[in-house]
C-alpha cells in the first residue's frame, strides 16, 4: 500500500512544464485585459450617468444645508435622521449643485479616471477567479476548499464598506465642507465650488479606504490559518485595537466625531469577527490534529 498522502498525489500528477504554465498565464492575463477592456469601453459610454450618480450624496448634503440656511434646524443629526430613513431629506428650492473645471479636457479626464475605476470594480469576479484558477492546481483540496470562502467574502466585505461611504460617510463630509462656506457676512464671500476631478478623487479615496479597512476579518482569519496569530493574541490586544481603529477613523474621515464613529463601530465589530473567525478555525485544526493521533488497530 502507497504511503503518499491523496493531496500530494493530486498535486504531483497537476505538475507541468515551465513553458506550459507560461501559455497558461498568458492566457489568463489575455482574459483579464480583455475583461477590463470590455468593463472601461462599458463605463465610458456610461460615464456621465455614473457621475451623477456619484454626485447623489452631494445633493443630500445640499438639501440638507440649505435647510439650515433657512433657520430650519437641520444640523448633523438631523442628517444623520434622514440617512438612517427617520426623517425625510427637505426639498428646498434652490439648493442647486454646481461643479467646475479649469482645464479644456479635465472632464474629459474624469471620465476616463471613472470608466477606469469602474471598469476594475465591476471585472473584479472575474479578475479574481483567473488568479485563483492559476494557483489553485498548486494547491491542497483543503486548502482551495478554505480559499474560496475569502473570494466571495472580500468583495461582499468591500462592497459594503463602499455602501456605507455612499449612504452615511460621504453626506457627512460634504455637508462640514459647505458648513465651512462664508456667505452673507458683508463683502466677504467665501463659497465651494468643488472640481469635477477634485470630487472624483474624494469619492475614489474613502471608498478604497473604506473598502479595504473593511477587509479586515479576510486578513485576520487568513493569518490565523497560516498560524501568524492567534485569538488569544487577538483578543488580549482588543483595546490597543480599538485605539488604532479610531486613529485610522481620524485620519481618513473628517474631522467631525460623527463620520469617526460611523467608521469606527463597523470595524471593531470586523475585528470581534475576526477573532470569532480565528478561533474557529483553531477549533477545527484541534479536531483534526486529535483525529490524526487515533491510530486503528
Amino acid at each position: 500500500m502507497s504511503d503518499i498522502d491523496p493531496d500530494d498525489a493530486e498535486i504531483e500528477a497537476s505538475r507541468a512544464p515551465l513553458l506550459d504554465h507560461l501559455i497558461e498565464l498568458r492566457q489568463r492575463l489575455i482574459v483579464c485585459v480583455a475583461a477590463i477592456i470590455v468593463g472601461f469601453l462599458l463605463c465610458f459610454n456610461f460615464s456621465q450617468q455614473i457621475y451623477e450618480l456619484l454626485l447623489h450624496p452631494f445633493e443630500v448634503a445640499a438639501q440638507i444645508f440649505a435647510a439650515r440656511k433657512l433657520g430650519q434646524g437641520a444640523g448633523p443629526f438631523d442628517l444623520l435622521l434622514v440617512l438612517i430613513g427617520a426623517k425625510a431629506l427637505p426639498v428646498v428650492a434652490g439648493a442647486n449643485l454646481k461643479f467646475v473645471f479649469t482645464a479644456p479636457l479635465e472632464f474629459f479626464f474624469t471620465k476616463l479616471k471613472l470608466a477606469g475605476f469602474g471598469a476594475v470594480v465591476l471585472t473584479f469576479p472575474v479578475l479574481a477567479w483567473q488568479v485563483y484558477a492559476f494557483v489553485a492546481p498548486g494547491l491542497y483540496k483543503r486548502e482551495r476548499r478554505a480559499f474560496l470562502p475569502f473570494l466571495l467574502a472580500a468583495p461582499l466585505l468591500f462592497m459594503a464598506g463602499a455602501a456605507l461611504v455612499y449612504f452615511m460617510i460621504l453626506p457627512f463630509v460634504l455637508w462640514f465642507s459647505l458648513s465651512q462656506q462664508i456667505i452673507g457676512a458683508g463683502a466677504i464671500t467665501v463659497e465651494l465650488l468643488p472640481k469635477v476631478s477634485d470630487y472624483l478623487t474624494l469619492v475614489t479615496t474613502l471608498l478604497l479606504a473604506f473598502g479595504l479597512c473593511f477587509q479586515l476579518p479576510v486578513v485576520l482569519t487568513l493569518l490565523g490559518m497560516a498560524g501568524l496569530v492567534s485569538s488569544q493574541a487577538l483578543a488580549a490586544g482588543r483595546r490597543y485595537a480599538i485605539v488604532g481603529v479610531f486613529v485610522v477613523a481620524a485620519v481618513v474621515t473628517p474631522p467631525d466625531p460623527i463620520s469617526q464613529t460611523l467608521l469606527a463601530i463597523p470595524i471593531i465589530l470586523l475585528y470581534e469577527v475576526s477573532i470569532w473567525c480565528v478561533r474557529a478555525i483553531e477549533r477545527s485544526r484541534r479536531g483534526e490534529d486529535a483525529g490524526r493521533q487515533i491510530v486503528p488497530v
